[in-house]
């Protein structure tokens, strides 16, 4: 058979837009004479829809525009993802959905067995599994329908079971020749690795053809990084989808693999593609066109400017230097000299003169009380107002700059630092920033090579460095390796060579800052476990490790 995959970047809730992408990859599909077009999960609605399938009119829309879509399908066929009303009677309202269409009808609909309901994923709280699934006959072809979930289900994924059932195996067994699977996988570090060796696994025990089509494309926290499969029934490659943009895979069932695979970027790259595509995407389907974020001679805001840039254009990126009475020269100066070499528009604004008048407003009730952790919080604060109020004059969203081992253990001021729309680096520890900085500088130095050398600090008492509060960052970002996404308890870090004192001093950190965590903006998932919409602890709460 002569399949086409629509390797498509869908927007949740823009009906019209993405019925414009299926169409566009069935004009492009026909063109090419494939018999079938497969499109990702959900693609009608876009994924995830989360409580927009508790309300009624977005099922009804989406169902529609299936009905709309399936009037217009001639020769080729499309199985294309969709919302559907649970009609049983029973169970949850709806159903995460595929359907047939060919020559003007639905010639037949299957619904996703397995929900995931564990990191980001909560499909429980809103579908209807179903209840069985059968294969379909099309064509002189017998297919087995499955979505996403329906194939994670053995070894390498899981370190045991998750599921009872096998909707794969169940459809082979019952006479299915071929697999398609629509999908809908978010992307982490080591995922293509994963998701590969599961798919070849799975085509290869059960000896049939494997179509895989997935999403790409940012939608808020998850970013989907396409990668398409099209896997002959011993599990080899026949073709594969390109990684971080949209695609159309056409391949051949019965033809010959690639006799050498595609290989896979290095971390790095990856890392800087799919943070540039999660970057742009939440900024153009959110509605803005352009984005500001203070430069303060760092690490950390170096690197996110430089992703603002490849996502957006340096025209479309506004970086502010926000200087103090601690803010060295020499921090001004990497600050221009970044703006320089990504060629955007760059302003310096003192916070001197608002810090001062604060302080005077303030000294009839703080009275003699000597400065501390409120002061330098004050200075965090009053940049966070300046670059909200750029933010709302120009209509830029305000890029935060924090990163993942500074948010674990609060390293970061509430309605200061923290203030923004989208949070770019927060699932990138330190370490993993240098490094994806080094990657950028690969070929020319855009990223001073000072911001590289020079001890980290927040610049807000004399002489402050990071390491004065926290432990070296190689030390803090293996215990937060540990703790937080590998889930090991304290008396295992400890085990694994770390001083105790310091293991208890982070994880207490780490365990006291959720409600700062709670408040943060929304930021990119690019590890197997993210602070965000995937980690779910209570904030009152008095469980400690130790």
């Amino acid at each position: 058979m002569k399949a086409a995959l629509a390797q498509i970047n869908t927007t949740i809730g823009d009906f019209d837009g993405n019925l414009r992408l299926i169409r566009e990859a069935l004009r492009r599909a026909e063109a090419t004479g494939a018999e079938l077009l497969v499109t990702p999960e959900l693609a009608i609605t876009g994924y995830p829809p989360r409580d927009l399938l508790l309300r009624e009119s977005f099922l009804n829309r989406s169902r529609q525009c299936l009905e709309a879509l399936a009037a217009e399908i001639g020769r080729t066929a499309v199985v294309v993802g969709y919302v559907d009303r649970n009609r049983s009677g029973e169970g949850r309202e709806a159903t995460n959905s595929a359907a047939l269409l060919h020559e003007g009808r639905i010639v037949a609909i299957r619904h996703k067995t397995l929900l995931p309901t564990y990191d980001v994923f909560d499909e429980d709280r809103y579908f209807e599994p179903a209840a069985e699934n059968e294969p379909v006959e099309w064509n002189g072809h017998v297919l087995g329908l499955t979505i996403c979930e329906d194939v994670w289900t053995d070894a390498p994924v899981w370190p045991r079971r998750r599921y009872r059932r096998n909707p794969a195996a169940e459809l082979v067994a019952a006479g299915a020749r071929c697999l398609l699977n629509l999908s809908a996988s978010p992307w982490h570090l080591g995922k293509n690795r994963v998701r590969h060796e599961m798919l070849a696994t799975l085509a290869r025990r059960l000896h049939v053809p494997l179509l895989y089509c997935n999403s790409v494309g940012g939608n808020d926290e998850l970013i989907f990084d396409g990668a398409s499969l099209a896997l002959d029934r011993e599990g080899r490659v026949l073709a594969r989808g390109a990684l971080f943009a949209e695609d159309l895979v056409v391949v051949d069932t019965e033809g010959t693999p690639l006799t050498a695979p595609p290989g896979e970027p290095a971390d790095e790259e990856k890392l800087h593609r799919a943070l540039v595509l999660g970057l742009r995407d939440y900024l153009y389907k959110c509605g803005f066109r352009s984005a500001v974020l203070g430069l303060s001679g760092g690490i950390d805001s170096a690197v996110t400017a430089a992703l603002a840039v490849a996502a957006l254009g340096p025209e479309n990126v506004h970086g502010v230097a926000l200087p103090s009475r601690y803010s060295s020269e020499g921090s001004l100066r990497d600050a221009e000299a970044l703006a320089r070499n990504l060629g955007i528009r760059f302003d310096v604004i003192p916070i001197e003169p608002a810090f001062q008048a604060l302080k005077e407003s303030l000294a009839p009730v703080f009275r003699d009380l000597p400065e501390d952790v409120t002061e330098e919080n004050i200075q965090a604060r009053l940049r966070g107002v300046i670059l909200m109020a750029l933010s709302n004059k120009f209509g830029s969203l305000l890029l935060t700059t924090g990163n993942k081992s500074e948010l674990a253990v609060g390293y970061c001021t509430l309605y200061g630092d923290m203030c923004g729309g989208l949070a770019v680096i927060n699932d990138l520890p330190k370490t993993a920033v240098y490094r994806l900085a080094r990657w950028i500088n690969r070929e020319r130095e855009i990223i001073p090579t000072a911001c590289l050398t020079k001890p980290p600090s927040a610049e807000l008492r004399p002489g402050q460095t990071d390491q004065d509060s926290l432990p070296p960052y190689e030390m803090l970002d293996a215990i937060l390796e540990a703790y937080v996404v590998e889930g090991r308890s304290l008396e295992q870090i400890v085990q694994a060579g770390f001083d105790r004192e310091v293991v208890r001093r982070v994880v207490r950190l780490i365990d006291l800052s959720e409600y700062k965590r709670r408040q943060a903006a929304p930021g990119l998932k690019v590890t197997s476990k993210a602070f965000g919409m995937g980690r779910r602890l209570p904030i009152a709460q008095r469980y400690r490790e130790a």
